[in-house]
């Protein structure tokens, strides 16, 4: 029998680059379920919860979620790429995934500004006098949730921009396409969770 093929896996036999990530996402996945399991608890005991989910702008959160699922794809595609070793490709899947993540942050800035315009913002000294506590508990959670995102939106286009620089410049490490693609993977399919939860159950 061959010793090769009878031979069990082990964790040691997963590449390091990968195995990290994964971690990373476990770690990411702690946090952000933490956060949906108390924005559904509170939305479940606050009916006010409700009327301000209103106010969110679901078009915008639509649009969002379509840049990001367009973005997964060009990832996936740069991962093809970077199997084959073709540089070119690489860097043209990439900069398409960071301009997909450039969009997605120009729409959260609109729906920021939009909201805060219009009074939604965090809890202040007036509003808690007033008794409007419950009400700005609600956009609490929407800026801390929206808003960590936005910044893991941030850390993995700057991930995948080194990633590709690096491969482009020395021809080498071109499993870190993968890696960076898995964490941006991760970044989308918290949004999938953030999504109907924020702008569509009301």
């Amino acid at each position: 029998m061959n010793t090769t093929l009878s031979k069990k896996l082990t964790w040691r036999d997963i590449p390091q680059a990968r195995l990290a990530v994964w971690a990373l996402i476990a770690g990411e996945f702690a946090i952000f379920g933490g956060l949906i399991v108390m924005y559904i608890l509170n939305r479940m005991k606050y009916e006010s919860w409700g009327e301000m989910a209103q106010h969110t702008n679901v078009i915008a959160g639509t649009i969002n979620t379509f840049v990001l699922l367009t973005s997964s794809y060009f990832v996936v595609k740069a991962h093809e790429a970077a199997v084959h070793r073709n540089k070119e490709k690489i860097k043209m899947w990439i900069w398409l995934t960071i301009l997909c993540a450039l969009l997605f942050l120009g729409i959260k800035t609109y729906e920021y500004t939009h909201e805060i315009m219009h009074g939604f913002t965090l809890p202040g000294k007036h509003l808690l006098a007033e008794g409007k506590n419950v009400e700005t508990m609600y956009w609490s959670f929407y800026y801390t949730m929206t808003g960590l995102h936005g910044l893991h939106v941030i850390g993995g286009a700057l991930a995948l921009f080194f990633v590709m620089r690096g491969v482009t410049k020395t021809d080498k490490n071109y499993h870190r396409v993968e890696a960076a693609g898995l964490y941006w993977h991760m970044v989308d399919i918290i949004w999938i969770f953030l999504f109907p939860l924020i702008y569509l159950i009301h």
